[in-house]
């Protein structure tokens, strides 16, 4: 029988991140927020324009409902994210791309 890394990876469940992200925003902009993926519903997307200003984007799988926060627009403020647009927010193209990524990312069933 052959295994294969792919195999391994499926079967042994790492709890070690595989990515830290450190806040670029000044201490005014609220608290970063501690964003957890351990429950498999959750999808996570992270975005630094190149501006340095930081966007994290989390949408519950199960229950359809995604949120925005971004530390310019207050790291305590979750933005409610409808049909995979902003309507409290104006973002840049580039911004907007990425919501419309993750979007689409998020609204996949895993299998």
């Amino acid at each position: 029988m052959t295994v294969s890394w792919l195999n391994i990876i499926r079967i042994r469940k790492v709890s070690e991140p595989i990515l830290k992200i450190y806040n670029h925003h000044v201490a005014a902009c609220g608290d970063p927020p501690i964003v957890d993926s351990r429950s498999s519903d959750c999808y996570i997307g992270y975005f630094e324009n190149n501006d340095g200003e930081q966007w994290i984007f989390s949408r519950d799988r199960e229950t359809g409902r995604a949120t925005l926060r971004g530390g310019d627009a207050d790291w305590n403020t979750e933005f409610e994210v409808l049909e995979g647009r902003m309507h409290d927010l104006i973002l840049a193209e580039a911004e907007l791309l990425w919501l419309h990524a993750c979007w689409i990312s998020s609204s996949v069933a895993r299998s």
